[in-house]
């Protein structure tokens, strides 16, 4: 059985490509047997799982060995991530539509790249499931991964397992740096997970794998997506989270400025609820930037001040909440997953509030690497679902789910959903 994608490239970008060494075609061809091992002749003890990540602007590709269900054990073989970061710099922000055809282009490239790193013959490659991320995130781009991942496991009539974006954060915290499970630990539960990204800002209750409750979530713009305006205000470009960052620890290498002395609000803070509000603080640095010289304005120190004011207020309010959450709830563990949970400061604060306050809690963030969108987390989940789902895996044909976190009962349909809402699912 021969399955192509054909693909459109431009020929400036075949020409960059194949300056780095890669070997890039206009048509990329692979060929799977037509009757490969099924998931359920291997049993759920053993699979492997081919992931695809294609919720937002990153086009995201892994390959993992799981097997065992007490204690799984997951070996990472690959992980491919076509980042798109400079393509929708000059916007400020991710362009949905232009995403959309990136992910067109770059996800024939980024799995036959997967398989080769997992060292599986590109043109039969052994794979036991397909996972894909069905939501949220922006629906052109969740359509587009979902409809490659329909193609691709009904070439290779294996099962196609949908996973939540948002889930799929949580779990990333029970992958190792030695790209192995950690050991389960039954005292982690009840844990609230603090998921804050670009897109989305929750604290939700989880008192076991498959069963979630969200407790508040923002109610306007998320963590992420407010960095990101406030730098594009300040004029550093995008993605803005990491360039604030990097000008609050310049600010911190040497003396610091009383010149510019700047106060922002923490929205929401004490409330009683633990929703979040970050649209307000976004605004006060517009109106303090507008409110002065444009001189002034783009002097590096108000630049620096204003970035580790903006920042710091971020983190109050999450810390907070969050810390709030534990409490209430009797949490034994806080988790934290999503692209800002890579910031160094945020993972610091947590670590000093939670040791100075005597609070025993654990507390678990994932690597760098894992706390961005990618893969990897979507097969994890995947077979996290179906071993702690308590449904065992068979092939499917036509598509239809077999095991799903947010279907109805007797759904048979997988489909993008930019809204998924995370719930209880055992």
């Amino acid at each position: 059985m021969k399955l192509e994608f054909h693909l459109h490239l431009r020929p400036a970008l075949l020409r960059r490509a194949r300056q780095g060494g890669a070997r890039w075609s206009k048509r990329v061809s692979l060929s799977f047997p037509s009757s490969p091992r099924s998931a359920e002749q291997s049993g759920a003890r053993y699979m492997k799982i081919l992931a695809i990540e294609t919720s937002c602007d990153d086009t995201c590709v892994a390959i993992a060995e799981a097997k065992g269900e007490k204690k799984p054990c997951f070996n990472i073989l690959s992980n491919v991530v076509s980042s798109q970061v400079k393509i929708h710099q000059k916007y400020g922000g991710v362009y949905p539509s232009l995403a959309k055809r990136e992910h067109q282009k770059n996800l024939p490239i980024t799995l036959r790249k997967a398989l080769r790193l997992a060292k599986l013959n590109v043109k039969s490659p052994e794979i036991n499931a397909v996972a894909v991320t069905v939501g949220p995130g922006l629906e052109p781009c969740l359509w587009t991964g979902i409809n490659f991942a329909k193609k691709l496991a009904e070439q290779l009539k294996v099962q196609i397992i949908p996973v939540n974006h948002i889930e799929a954060h949580i779990v990333a915290n029970f992958i190792g740096e030695n790209s192995k499970f950690e050991t389960l630990n039954p005292k982690l539960f009840p844990a609230i997970s603090l998921v804050v990204s670009g897109g989305h800002t929750q604290l939700i209750l989880m008192k076991d794998f498959g069963n979630y409750r969200i407790l508040g979530e923002t109610r306007d713009d998320a963590a992420g997506e407010c960095f990101d305006k406030i730098a594009r205000i300040l004029g550093l470009g995008y993605p803005g989270g990491p360039l604030i960052a990097k000008r609050v620890l310049q600010l911190k290498l040497k003396m610091k400025s009383e010149k510019f002395k700047i106060i922002l609000p923490r929205p929401m803070i004490y409330q009683k609820n633990y929703d979040f509000s970050f649209s307000g603080l976004k605004t006060a640095v517009l109106y303090k930037v507008r409110s002065m010289k444009y001189e002034e304005t783009k002097k590096r120190e108000f630049i620096q001040e204003m970035c580790k004011e903006a920042q710091q207020a971020i983190i109050d309010v999450l810390i907070k909440k969050t810390i709030k959450a534990a409490k209430d709830y009797k949490a034994k563990t806080i988790i934290l997953g999503g692209g800002v949970a890579a910031n160094d400061e945020l993972k610091r604060q947590f670590d000093l509030n939670l040791k100075s306050k005597k609070l025993n809690l654990k507390f678990l963030i994932p690597p760098k690497k894992f706390c961005t969108d990618n893969a990897v987390m979507v097969a994890a989940t995947a077979y996290f679902n179906l071993i702690f789902g308590g449904k065992r895996p068979k092939s499917v044909k036509e598509n239809k789910v077999l095991f799903s976190t947010f279907a109805s009962s007797g759904s048979s349909v997988i489909e993008a959903n930019a809204n998924l809402r995370i719930k209880a699912y055992k």
